[in-house]
């Protein structure tokens, strides 16, 4: 992700200070038949006009070359349409689209993000320009024109209506090294849609008087631990069981999460540990070790492997002939679309070699999962009673819902009542949608992790609900363009946003103004750029999320908020902390976990704590409180060091946003 400058494109901002900060240079009219070059720096924004009639679809493509930009489209008045950046860098496609409502010249703006980036070159280009779609499969044919291409990954989509497909398609590539296209009968993994069959199959032998949702779950895997307070598969079914993830505590152990990573690595590491995140029942916090288990105890309890029960039990009644949970990291599938990444000079095989179920690792096409999201208005496995208790809400410990059933989420969408999860692993995003009260559903996949599986998901709900919808979409604010200047947020205003805010125990964002460029950085994550969409409410780049900061009568803000995923967090500022004071020789030594069975070497290299590890790069530790430090990777957010009584180190506790308080012994 790149930082982005900080501006606003306002006509007016009233108790802002503001400065030109880019000359505007007009480059005349986009023609249809003819590629434009053009070299660009961050002091520049270009600005082309292209005629367009009355309901026509415009869309172009601009390839950037050693230089960050963005695209801003603006109507035939000069009000604000739509802002274009893809998360590719410097290099790679910046696709964007018009779609005009009346005849006139609409404008498009391009502008650099880095401010510090040497000067680069784009090559702009119109792809065509034609009527605009007017049917609903037309129209999703449309929002998907930047995937359809011989030369990127790209998506299947299907859309079910009243129990029957109504559209179905597949964009871009399977598979880039043989050119191969995806259709809708391209096998996705879809990740942690995976989840909802995990919990179907557990329903179908409760149903068969085999098992309780209430049951304890060492009745069945008896390695768990016994940590004082009964778990139960309703816990681990709602995300509320408390254990530590897998993928977190493997990352912990020196694993890379495209190693070959096993049922059985699963199951030792669970047995070895030694404390839960929380009370069972008492918080939510998403958990794939759950769901691991539960698909154990639908094997043990039924004497078949998990891939074979659900094999039985699900996809050959409902005639899923294309799916399959994959359990053998080596086993040969047929019409397999591969994963890739934006590298940044182009796309990278994104490996994937999971050999563990039921968290995950669900291979299906998008005409299979469409015979599923069917079976739960028309039953024909399992019954009315089994969906019901899937959809229900759980309720935690205090009574409260969280949003959370039974291996999916219900909740809103624009006023009607939805049923959805997503997937991400690798370089695979997957969505599912379900509108029981519309008998809707849509099903996204693609092999791009760049892709927004869940937001293009909705955009196609609104193409196909548009009618059905009870809450009219928010207008987007009409951003006037000022002819001849560019204003910025004040130096003063933005040097109040700047410091340390916990999300969470082991979990904190730091904003940081540098240059006049405000960003975000997260506990282990990459730097994001933020842009303003009001003087206290800032767009993070690259993520469907906003960070809001609380006045505080011009003074240091005391706290942020964070608005990601129709949740809205609060995060209070840390205090300030002299790092200068810190003596970092006092943190050296090696730290041994018998839970992950695995050592960190802490010591002192040019002025920094370093931590090394056998199976990892070496990362920073930073100091963030007394004997507190923050790590470089996401999965060390906290370090919190031990003292015994003689004021000497005896160990540390490492926390990241799965895990909490996992405890290093210092050995040497």
């Amino acid at each position: 992700m790149n930082k982005a400058i900080l501006k606003l494109t306002l006509l007016l901002l009233i108790g802002t200070q503001i400065s030109v900060v880019k000359a505007q240079i007009q480059k005349g009219k986009l023609a249809n038949d003819k590629q434009i070059t053009s070299n660009i720096t961050p002091s520049e924004e270009h600005q082309y006009k292209v005629t367009l009639k009355k309901n026509q679809y415009a869309f172009f493509k601009l390839m950037q070359h050693g230089v960050d930009v963005k695209v801003i489209t603006y109507d035939s008045k000069g009000a604000k349409i739509q802002e274009f950046d893809s998360p590719n860098g410097q290099y790679g496609p910046e696709l964007f689209s018009i779609t005009s409502s009346k005849k006139g010249s609409y404008i498009i703006e391009v502008s650099q993000l880095n401010a510090k980036e040497t000067k680069g070159y784009y090559v702009l280009s119109t792809q065509h320009i034609k009527p605009k779609a007017t049917s609903p499969n037309k129209q999703v044919d449309e929002l998907f024109t930047p995937w359809t291409t011989k030369e990127t990954p790209g998506l299947a989509v299907a859309v079910v209506k009243d129990g029957k497909i109504i559209h179905k398609k597949g964009y871009g590539l399977a598979n880039l090294e043989y050119n191969i296209p995806i259709t809708t009968s391209s096998i996705f993994h879809i990740a942690s849609v995976s989840k909802q069959f995990t919990v179907f199959s557990i329903l179908l032998l409760e149903k068969q008087g085999k098992l309780s949702l209430d049951d304890d779950i060492r009745k069945y895997i008896s390695e768990v631990p016994d940590f004082g307070n009964k778990i139960t598969l309703r816990h681990l079914a709602t995300h509320t069981s408390g254990l530590r993830d897998q993928w977190n505590l493997l990352a912990m152990a020196g694993w890379r999460l495209d190693d070959v990573i096993t049922k059985e690595h699963v199951l030792k590491l669970v047995s070895k540990q030694k404390a839960l995140n929380f009370t069972p029942g008492s918080e939510y916090a998403y958990c794939n070790t759950g769901f691991t288990l539960l698909a154990e105890v639908v094997s043990r309890v039924s004497k078949m492997s998990f891939a074979e029960f659900t094999k039985a039990a699900i996809f050959e009644p409902l005639q899923m002939h294309n799916t399959l949970f994959y359990d053998d990291h080596e086993k040969i599938v047929k019409n397999r679309a591969y994963s890739y990444y934006s590298s940044g000079i182009g796309y990278k095989k994104n490996v994937l070699s999971y050999a563990n179920v039921g968290a995950t690792s669900l291979f299906t096409t998008v005409e299979d999962l469409s015979k599923w999201s069917v079976n739960f208005n028309n039953p024909i496995v399992g019954d009315a009673a089994i969906i019901n208790t899937m959809n229900t809400p759980a309720i935690l410990n205090n009574g409260k819902k969280f949003g959370g059933a039974l291996g999916q989420f219900v909740g809103k969408y624009k006023g009607l009542n939805e049923i959805q999860h997503g997937g991400a692993d690798a370089g695979y995003r997957s969505y599912l949608t379900r509108f029981p009260d519309e008998n809707f559903s849509v099903i996204v996949f693609s092999n791009s992790a760049e892709f927004n599986s869940g937001g293009m998901a909705h955009q196609v709900v609104d193409i196909y609900l548009k009618d059905k919808i009870k809450i009219a979409p928010i207008k987007k604010k009409v951003i006037q363009k000022v002819a001849t200047k560019n204003i910025t947020v004040s130096e003063n205003t933005l040097n109040t946003y700047v410091g340390e805010f916990e999300l969470q125990p082991g979990f904190t964002i730091q904003i940081r103004n540098i240059n006049g460029e405000l960003s975000a950085k997260a506990t282990g994550q990459a730097v994001l750029s933020l842009s303003p969409i009001s003087i206290t409410e800032f767009k993070v780049k690259g993520v469907e999320a906003k960070i809001e900061f609380i006045p505080n009568a011009g003074k240091n803000i005391a706290a942020i908020k964070l608005h990601q995923g129709g949740r809205i967090m609060d995060a209070p500022r840390l205090k300030g902390f002299d790092t200068d004071a810190v003596d970092l020789v006092d943190f050296t030594g090696e730290f041994y976990s018998e839970e992950l069975s695995t050592t960190y070497h802490f010591s002192v290299v040019d002025g920094k704590l370093v931590s090394k590890h056998s199976r990892l790069s070496d990362f920073n530790l930073s100091p963030t409180k007394k004997d507190e430090f923050t790590g470089a990777v996401w999965f060390f957010g906290k370090v919190e060091f031990i003292r015994d009584g003689n004021n000497n180190i005896t160990g540390c506790k490492v926390s990241n946003g799965r895990v909490r308080n996992l405890y290093f012994k210092k050995i040497k």
